[in-house]
């Protein structure tokens, strides 16, 4: 009866209602906290009405001894913690002052959990003096709000407001003592819980409530401090680092503490904040557990400690708002031997070095390894630590130099000492670590101004019909006589790039014989696809396809609907015309491994046998690949590269004795060994530069590419889907210019020359599906409005929808003159950090270079992710599972 009466659509509905009430109140100076979780949505949109910043407000119930459920009380976190005690409930349960402060000081606890949780370490907004509104999806009892109106008021607010859009009248009545103002949509007298008063009331997740408070701060324009700091965890052990990144910043500083210390040495902080100044990035890292630091005996195991070192320097490559940043190592006491040891292990991948009082010495022989220029700042009266620096210097054969700070003793605890030597190394990092400019071109050279260029973009742009009307593929008609057409995409979680390349693809499927499709993804889970829409048998696999990070990206609705589409299309084909769908990416080594032998037991057991024995390997580092590389690195050599590499030339000796049986099924397996012989040498470089890594990556792709397309025919042709970083070409890129990067585009296009269509997408604004975090969860967030000196500024200025720009030569030669000079491109990965978009997501590019074709989406939304969990039934061997 209630919901046929009254009924809010959603969370976000009730707070647009909301809203509109409370602009009507004209709240001085008002700031607005959110109850999470579900308050979220609804605060969100009263901060967007209002023009407010918006907070969380988090309070933990106190639950009485022996009747949890039961409020004892509230923990309301602020400035100033606040503890309200129910005395009533107090007086009747006997809860002792001992029972109050331990259940209180646990709850404190998971308080401070969230907030690092949803906020980071985002300063609070503080109430003092301002309208605070607070808000909630509804309430039942009112007790966790009451807590928060309590807490709120005696932090300092000049005036309170609870905003609810439901709430039984007898609660309201209670809370009106707490309140200035009560603002309540809809106060009930029939009260059958909140949910009932929306159509959808589901449970969000922490995903959620984090994406929503980005969108918030996006679109506040509060995403760029002047600092950003976050506490990270560098895998396998989630070793605990600071990590403080100043805006454009121009290196990064990886710290090496000594013996007794940590990433809290105040010594290496002053260090550290000095750098941040001078506009170095800084990570200071835990090197060793919690448990490890209690056995002192690994404070001073330096190949440990360096092995650490070497994580860190990893993980730093795998952040996309720090990758491209020359690396340096500043090392303390007996961090510093750890530091020159990982130097001389990642070789060229530091660009220099400090030791502050260290001993470097004890990195032994290895130090004519190293090959960053050093600097050693010892203390003049550190007489020994001296003694000990002038040897290790003897020792080096980089550039080097030791300084000394006069009267300074090791701890360097004299007045001016330890400025000295942060004087010292932040000029020694100054003059080695420089990253890559980028100049515009000379103000001579840029003949058009900005509204000219677009003038030049709008008569040559192609408008573009919606994305379900037949007419939008037919435009990309002109681009079917090529071998191979690579579709881009300028995020991994957009749907508008999706429903696009798959109604492109569909055309070209139709209409013009295109057999292959090729994506970025791994071969063996692309394969469980294959064998689904070319209903060939199913195959077990060891782990369910698609169900690694990230899995957004290919487990969404809207592959599993074009996936569907090529299933009902092969299924009228004979099997040499049905469509086949392949994966060229490296990364689950695990499941090809797996996929090799599962094969040789079905055709030659006794071969399965002796791969078995060679894959072994590799086992150790099944569930940390990257760990292999490192741990190659150490040895000084390829420890498995032989036996896998064996395997694959064994498969190849016998193609012909298995291939008679199913050509498929060993084309199947062979690719399966090339992926591990090649992800064994992808992890192997991930020790020696991001760029030897991903030219390995992207290789492995297109001979991935190529070995398909001999394995198909003379005559097919393919369709690839990869992103813009990929298929764009790579030698018009910041990439192939500054860090000599090749990839899938580039390759295609050196090898079938006006055979292969470039074609990129961009986009504006709107939201994305992505983490902010490797292996994190999916957030829908907030695209930020592109910068006023990029490619898609200039795009978004034409006006219109969606449109194609043709950048072949001869098409519109006056639009590829005024858009040839290079400027930001913005490319949105896995991860995606608004607060850094600038040196996480632009980069420098000459786009009608790079691309045959731009496809333009002024306003694009996030791609739905499936569950990845898979159903049991008629159609468990669908790799979706739906």
């Amino acid at each position: 009866m209630i919901k046929s009466r009254f009924q809010f659509l959603d969370r976000a509905e009730a707070g647009r209602q909301l809203a509109t009430k409370l602009i009507a109140l004209a709240p001085d100076r008002p700031v607005v906290y959110a109850l999470p979780r579900g308050g979220v949505p609804v605060a969100l949109e009263i901060s967007r009405g209002l023009h407010a910043p918006l907070d969380l407000l988090l309070v933990r119930k106190i639950g009485a001894p022996g009747a949890p459920e039961v409020a004892l009380g509230a923990v309301v976190e602020g400035a100033r913690v606040e503890t309200v005690v129910n005395e009533d409930v107090r007086l009747a349960t006997g809860a002792d002052d001992t029972y109050l402060e331990r259940t209180r000081q646990r709850e404190l606890v998971e308080l401070e959990r969230r907030r690092v949780l949803y906020l980071g370490n985002r300063a609070r907004l503080e109430p003092t003096g301002r309208t605070a509104i607070v808000v909630d999806d509804g309430l039942a009892t009112g007790a966790t709000a009451k807590a928060a109106l309590i807490a709120i008021r005696s932090q300092g607010a000049a005036k309170v407001i609870l905003a609810i859009p439901v709430a039984p009248e007898e609660t309201l009545a209670e809370l009106r003592r707490h309140a200035d103002i009560v603002v309540c949509l809809h106060p009930a007298r029939d009260f059958q819980g909140v949910g009932a008063f929306y159509s959808d009331f589901h449970q969000l997740t922490d995903e959620e409530t984090i994406g929503l408070l980005r969108q918030a701060w996006a679109e506040s324009g509060d995403t760029a401090p002047e600092h950003t700091r976050r506490r990270i965890a560098v895998p396998p052990l989630g070793l605990v680092g600071d990590l403080s990144v100043p805006p454009n910043p121009r290196g990064i500083i990886l710290f090496a503490h000594g013996s007794g210390s940590s990433r809290l040495s105040p010594r290496n902080i002053a260090v550290a904040d000095r750098l941040n100044a001078e506009g170095f990035a800084t990570l200071l890292l835990d090197l060793l557990t919690a448990e490890e630091a209690r056995d002192r005996r690994n404070v001073f195991d330096i190949p440990l400690l360096a092995e650490r070192l070497l994580e860190a320097a990893i993980w730093i490559e795998g952040e996309p708002d720090i990758t491209d940043l020359p690396l340096g190592l500043f090392g303390a006491s007996t961090g510093a031997g750890a530091a020159m040891l990982a130097a001389a292990e990642l070789r060229g991948r530091v660009a220099a070095v400090v030791s502050r009082g260290g001993r470097p010495d004890l990195a032994g022989p290895r130090l004519a390894e190293v090959e960053a220029p050093t600097l050693f700042i010892v203390g003049g009266d550190d007489r020994e630590v001296l003694t000990l620096n002038r040897k290790a210097l003897n020792a080096l054969t980089c550039d080097k130099l030791l300084r000394i700070v006069p009267s300074a003793t090791h701890l360097f605890e004299e007045p001016g000492a330890l400025e000295a030597v942060t004087d010292m190394a932040s000029a020694w990092f100054q003059h080695y670590l420089l990253a890559p400019s980028h100049v515009p071109a000379p103000a001579g050279t840029q003949t058009k101004s900005q509204t000219s260029v677009a003038a030049v973009l709008r008569a040559a742009a192609e408008p573009l019909p919606s994305l379900d009307d037949p007419t939008f593929a037919a435009t990309f008609d002109r681009f079917a006589e090529a071998r191979v057409v690579l579709l881009g995409e300028a995020s991994h979680g957009t749907s508008e790039f999706y429903q696009a390349r798959a109604a492109i693809t569909r055309r070209l499927v139709e209409r013009h014989g295109f057999t292959i499709v090729a994506v970025e993804a791994d071969w063996p889970d692309a394969a469980a696809i294959d064998r689904y829409v070319r209903r060939r048998p199913h195959q077990p696999m060891s782990s369910t396809p698609f169900t690694r990070f990230p899995t957004w990206m290919w487990r969404n609705k809207d592959v599993d609907a074009f996936v569907s589409f090529l299933r009902d299309h092969n299924a009228t084909k004979v099997p040499n015309d049905k469509v086949g769908f392949y994966g060229l990416d490296l990364y689950n080594m695990t499941a090809s491994i797996a996929a090799v032998l599962a094969y040789l037991d079905r055709v030659d057991p006794r071969a399965a046998e002796v791969a078995r024995g060679r894959y072994a390997c590799l086992s150790p580092w099944s569930r940390e690949p990257a760990a292999y590389g490192r741990a190659s690195l150490t040895e000084g050599y390829a420890l498995c590269e032989r036996p896998v590499t064996r395997i694959l030339i064994d498969l190849l000796q016998r193609e012909i004795q298995y291939a008679k049986n199913d050509g498929a099924e060993f084309f199947d397996a062979m690719q399966n060994a090339r992926l591990v012989a090649d992800a064994e040498r992808y992890y192997r470089a991930m020790y020696y530069g991001a760029h030897e890594s991903w030219n390995q990556r992207d290789q492995h792709m297109f001979n991935t590419l190529q070995n398909i397309l001999a394995w198909a025919g003379p005559k097919t042709k393919a369709v690839i889907w990869a992103h813009n970083s990929h298929i764009g070409d790579a030698r018009f890129t910041d990439m192939g210019m500054e860090r000599g990067e090749l990839n899938i585009g580039q390759l295609c296009r050196q090898a079938y020359g006006r055979d292969a269509a470039l074609i990129g997408f961009g986009t504006h604004t709107g939201t994305v599906a992505a983490a902010s975090e490797w292996d994190a969860p999916m957030e829908i967030k907030a695209v930020r409005p592109s910068r006023s000196d990029s490619y898609e500024a200039l795009c978004h200025e034409v006006g219109g929808d969606r449109f194609l720009l043709d950048l072949r030569a001869g098409q519109h030669d006056d639009l590829r003159r005024v858009m040839a000079e290079p400027r930001l491109e913005r490319y949105i990965g896995v991860i995606y950090r608004p607060e850094t978009e600038r040196w996480s997501h632009y980069s420098y590019a000459s786009l009608p270079d790079q691309y045959d074709a731009f496809v333009w989406f002024d306003r694009t939304s996030a791609v739905t992710a499936l569950p990845t969990q898979v159903a049991t039934g008629e159609d468990e061997t669908y790799p979706f599972g739906l």
